[in-house]
Order: structure tokens, then sequence, then C-alpha cells
């Protein structure tokens, strides 16, 4: 359900008054992570506190687009995709929004699976089982000659934020984790390696190799055409798991998938 559909105008709010802007609610496969291939509903939030150069929601961040949709209609939307037992709550950045935490708690109470996809730097109490954490490296930052925008407002904001250790360490210690890199080449690695130092040094649950996953970057087939061979090679030698783009394999970037 794209956000210009009908039923993503619904902007009526519960009694308690909570909504949460929505960019698209939608049926699929998973496509990325330890979960890659598991019928999803995939519910993406509007609005993120970054802003990655290689967004591959750009409408959720550079530009966010939404429908303010009551957490009723939101969860009614889910119940109607009967075969999915898994919701992935997905952005923009989810966890930047109080209403996140009241509607994971409904899911829960549900019975669904729920897969949170995060950048890392806001931890919150909530019923996660899998926080899908990708943490953004330095190549992430909008620089003058990568910013979508080319005005580079958001260069230093970005780069100032990207990293919250302690926020990390709290997701990292409190719920099943997979710790997913975007890699647009081999110059990532060695920002990576210290990266995931730091949040072993921060964390007190041990992060075994098979919980850092290195994923190619780009949102169309031929983009990834580029770099998959490259990352797998390099999961491969730093011992990492690897993980496709499977969405992206199948429908290329069409929207809703």
């Amino acid at each position: 359900m794209p956000v210009n559909s009908t039923s993503a105008q619904k902007e009526t709010p519960n009694a308690d008054g909570e909504t949460l802007p929505i960019n698209e609610l939608f049926y699929s496969l998973q496509g990325e992570g330890k979960l890659t291939g598991e019928p999803s509903v995939f519910i993406r939030t509007s609005g993120c506190n970054l802003r990655c150069w290689f967004c591959d929601s750009y409408h959720t961040s550079w530009e966010p687009t939404h429908a303010n949709m009551a957490l009723d209609d939101i969860v009614a939307e889910v119940d109607s995709h009967e075969k999915a037992e898994h919701v992935v709550l997905t952005g923009g950045e989810p966890l930047i929004h109080d209403g996140a935490v009241s509607l994971l708690k409904r899911l829960d109470d549900r019975g669904y699976h729920t897969t949170v996809e995060t950048n890392g730097t806001i931890y919150r109490d909530a019923p996660i089982d899998l926080a899908s954490i990708s943490p953004k490296l330095t190549s992430s930052t909008p620089i003058p000659d990568k910013d979508p925008k080319g005005d580079g407002e958001w260069a230093e904001r970005h780069e100032d934020r990207r990293i919250d250790l302690d926020a990390l360490g709290n997701l990292v210690d409190e719920y099943d984790t997979q710790l997913k890199f975007v890699v647009t080449g081999p110059e990532d690695m060695p920002d990576i390696e210290d990266l995931v130092e730091n949040i072993r040094n921060t964390a007190a649950k041990r992060v075994p190799n098979s919980e850092i996953l290195l994923m190619p970057e780009g949102t169309t087939r031929e983009e990834l055409d580029k770099k998959r061979t490259v990352v797998a090679d390099l999961s491969m030698e730093y011992g990492y798991r690897y993980t496709p783009r499977l969405h992206v394999d199948l429908w290329n970037d069409a929207p809703g998938t």
C-alpha cells in the first residue's frame, strides 16, 4: 500500500490520539538479513534523523512523504495479510516515533514476529524479536559531491549523529540482533572493523561474526551486479555473513517490494 493509496489517507487517530507517519504498508518477502525470503508485512514510517546519500528510501528521509495513520488502521491492514506471521517496522528511522513502541506492543500481543530495521542511534524498550541494526559508515555521509540535494546542509549533522555506541550497546544487549553493514567497496572494511570492535567493547553480550552481515550497496539490479561479488569475497575474507538484496534481484527498484 503506497502512501498515495486511498486507505493510506486515513488520518483518524485512535482514542488515545496515536498515529504514525506511514510512507508505505505492503506485503512482500524479506529481502535482507537472517530472515531473507520470509513472507512479511512491511510498515515503512517516514522521517529520519540521518541522511545517507545512498538512501534506498529517499521519500522517508530526504523528502519525507507520508499519511498519518491511526494504529488501529495499521494493525487492521497487517491483519488483512493472513499468510504473514512476520512484520517488519522500517523507515526512515522508525524509532524516532513514540508511536512505534505502542505499535510494537500491539503487534506482539497479536502474536506477530517483529523485526525493527534501525540505524542504531536510538534505543527504546519495546517487544522486538529481531533488531536489524544498520550502523552508518563514514562512506554514508552526504559530502558535497554525493549530496542528493546538492546543498551540503546535512553533511555535518549526519556525521555527528551517525554513531551512538551507547545505543548500539543497549540494542545488542537487549535484543536478538543482526549488524547489517551497507558496503560500497573494500575501502569500507577498516571502518567496519573499527566499529565492530567498538561495539564488542561496549556491549556486554558476545557479538559473533555470524551476526555481522555485509550487504552490497545498490537499489537496482545494475548497481548490485557491480558490487555483489566484491562484497561476497569480502565476507569470506573477513569471516562475516553475506546478505543479498533479494527484493532488488526479484523486483528491481519497484515501490512496495
